[in-house]
């Protein structure tokens, strides 16, 4: 495992080994005694989630927050997403800021995005089958979330407009002024 810090405090790209031959590959996706090694975190998953889209689906940012805030470990094994992680830390040196990455079945890369980051990934494959782990449970009441094409967070989606699509409660979301205002 190889670990490539982004320009977000504490959030990650995780390069795994592939181990692979004429009849397939090997990848050993989660180790916690490597990943604590490498991040200096100690992080215990509780649940694993799995969602499948289409091309153009949209889903964030969003986040839980307060004693809920989830931390994640997000990988796509089928498809292509580009994955967004903007950090809502008040104190941290990153905080409002944004990091994308494209997470594809081919490159094999995960993402952590840390508690009190907002997450979302939109679809660029013409289906993306996404998987996460997460170190709380959902928290229906704790969840807040901001607006995907926010002006001050000026997030490259790299899809058009009229690409997109939002659930109706995705397309709700206020936005990061709205936010700051929250906290």
């Amino acid at each position: 495992m190889t670990i490539e810090q982004t320009p977000l405090e504490d959030c990650f790209v995780i390069n795994e080994k592939v181990n692979g031959d004429g009849r397939g590959y090997f990848i050993e996706t989660y180790n916690q005694r490597d990943f604590k090694a490498a991040t200096g975190l100690d992080i215990e998953f509780v649940q694993d989630n799995q969602s499948r889209s289409s091309k153009g689906v949209l889903r964030g940012l969003h986040m839980q927050n307060g004693n809920s805030a989830q931390a994640k470990l997000v990988r796509v094994v089928e498809g292509a997403v580009l994955d967004i992680a903007v950090d809502l830390r008040k104190n941290s040196p990153s905080f409002g800021k944004h990091f994308g990455i494209e997470l594809t079945a081919d490159n094999h890369k995960q993402f952590f995005v840390p508690a009190g980051f907002a997450h979302g990934f939109i679809v660029l494959s013409e289906y993306a089958t996404f998987l996460y782990k997460v170190d709380k449970f959902y928290q229906p009441g704790n969840e807040v979330g901001i607006i995907y094409n926010d002006i001050d967070l000026n997030i490259d989606w790299r899809l058009k407009p009229n690409e997109i699509r939002l659930s109706e409660k995705d397309k709700s979301l206020g936005t990061f002024a709205d936010y700051l205002t929250s906290i």
